[in-house]
């Protein structure tokens, strides 16, 4: 569990990152890479939400 929030912690200043890039400068190839890890972060999530609810039963 500690490893997932690690991973999404990670995940998160890397997203931050390449959007407010991409906003700010308007750099398209840091837009295509938020949203490629966006897609990622979305996984790391369900599966903390699985473990999660395991870990509370």
């Amino acid at each position: 569990m500690k490893e997932l929030v690690e991973n999404l912690n990670q995940l998160f200043a890397d997203f931050t990152k390449d959007a407010a890039s991409q906003v700010e400068s308007g750099n398209k190839s840091a837009g295509q890479r938020a949203r490629k890890i966006s897609l990622e972060i979305e996984k790391v999530l369900k599966q903390f939400r699985k473990d999660s609810v395991a870990a509370g039963k």
